[in-house]
């Protein structure tokens, strides 16, 4: 069957993670991206952290699969041109430049407007306008501490702590997707496009929404009786980090499997949660706590809730993590094994669900990359290999009605 966003074509100015991670997500699903790149270098991403001499690295092939390549330098008159013509014909633009860059390139919102009134500018920036940082220059982690999460994630004794996730990048990226697919649908009721922006500080602050929540009952209470900090620390005026604690309320702790003093992730996190109170006394073979007053209740169990783990613990230490698991979801308890990139690439799930891909490149071979973490019941995204530089600027340059003595006069004018 048709893909849904077959006949949407975007143009992709975008570098990196953010702004590559949310058109990369649209080309999956059927949109035609064209990756505008500058000659002879493109996106700074193809030889960053390389593993293959003069092959594209994998930065670049993992957040750029099923795109077009068009080399264009809109620095000249011939480059103008040619986006000029691509904005006429396409449906988004979608840009991570810094504030002001797309004006000095000739192209600001209102001449994009007046080319194609349809068009759909999104745009990637760290803060949003207006804001006082909205010159400041942003990378994951930046974000990551402007919107909230490194202050909240480490351990209480220890420094704030920058997240492994890409909550700055990539859920940016997903973020700006969403707000694209809005305003392709809002075109579709009223003819006109719009500009859609997202920062990755309001990116990150959306993910940590719980956090926010915290805050407030904190000013309130002076509080929070599910950090591992009550009954017997002392809390602040802000929300203090808490370790491996559970963010939804419910306390939960990483727990020591067989084989941890060798291996690193040899743990699982175990969550208690009051429904699942009973079937975890019954699991670890401790039936009596099931209504002992001083464990039955939630508030009872807070300030002996590291003996419970320790407990816990005693009970794992025969048992690694995959058959710690084995037996508690048997019991319906919340848990799962702490898993390493090198478990996760090669299981078997993730493989047959396409979470995990594995795709053929022209240079570096087959590589794997991560697939679409949205499931559909009618189509299943093909995952395809990440463009070569420029791979496919002639074939752009004839859907614009470019003939082959103008084509071959443009790549002389850029080469110059």
């Amino acid at each position: 069957m048709s893909k849904p966003l077959e006949g949407i074509k975007i143009i992709d100015f975008t570098h990196v993670q953010a702004g590559p991670a949310c058109t990369q997500l649209l080309a999956w699903f059927g949109a035609d991206v064209i990756k505008v790149e500058r000659p002879g270098s493109g996106d700074v991403t193809r030889t960053q952290l390389r593993d293959i001499p003069d092959v594209d690295a994998l930065y670049f092939t993992m957040l750029n699969s099923n795109k077009k390549s068009l080399t264009l330098d809109t620095k000249k008159p011939e480059g103008k041109e040619v986006l000029e013509k691509l904005i006429k014909e396409s449906d988004v633009m979608v840009e991570n430049f810094g504030p002001g860059a797309l004006d000095r390139m000739g192209f600001p919102w209102q001449y994009i407007k007046e080319l194609n009134p349809k068009m759909i500018l999104a745009s990637v920036k760290g803060f949003s306008d207006g804001h006082h940082y909205d010159d400041l220059k942003v990378y994951e982690n930046v974000a990551q501490c402007a919107g909230g999460a490194a202050s909240t994630t480490g351990f209480w004794d220890g420094p704030p702590t920058i997240s492994a996730a890409a909550l700055g990048d990539s859920n940016t990226g997903m973020h700006l997707a969403i707000g694209i697919l809005t305003a392709l649908i809002g075109r579709d009721k009223t003819g006109k496009g719009q500009k859609v922006a997202v920062s990755m500080q309001d990116s990150v602050l959306n993910l940590c929404r719980v956090k926010l929540r915290d805050q407030q009952r904190l000013d309130r209470l002076g509080y929070l009786e599910e950090y591992p900090q009550y009954p017997h620390g002392e809390f602040s005026d802000v929300v203090p980090r808490g370790g491996n604690a559970g963010g939804g309320g419910q306390p939960g702790w990483v727990l020591k499997c067989k084989g941890w003093e060798t291996d690193p992730n040899s743990y699982i996190y175990f969550t208690i949660q009051g429904h699942a109170w009973a079937p975890i006394c019954r699991a670890i073979g401790k039936p009596e706590w099931i209504e002992d007053a001083n464990y039955n209740t939630a508030t009872a169990r807070q300030p002996h809730i590291f003996d419970i783990f320790k407990t816990i613990e005693e009970w794992l230490a025969d048992k690694t993590k995959f058959e710690a698991v084995d037996i508690l979801r048997k019991f319906d308890i919340p848990c799962a094994p702490v898993l390493t990139m090198k478990e996760l690439a090669n299981d078997p799930s993730l493989r047959e669900s396409g979470t995990i891909a594995e795709v053929a490149h022209k240079e570096r071979g087959s590589y794997l990359t991560v697939g679409s973490p949205i499931k559909f019941s009618d189509m299943k995204p093909e995952i395809t290999a990440s463009p070569l530089l420029g791979e496919h600027t002639d074939e752009v340059l004839e859907s614009l009605g470019y003939s082959s003595a103008q084509i071959a006069n443009l790549h002389q004018q850029q080469a110059v």
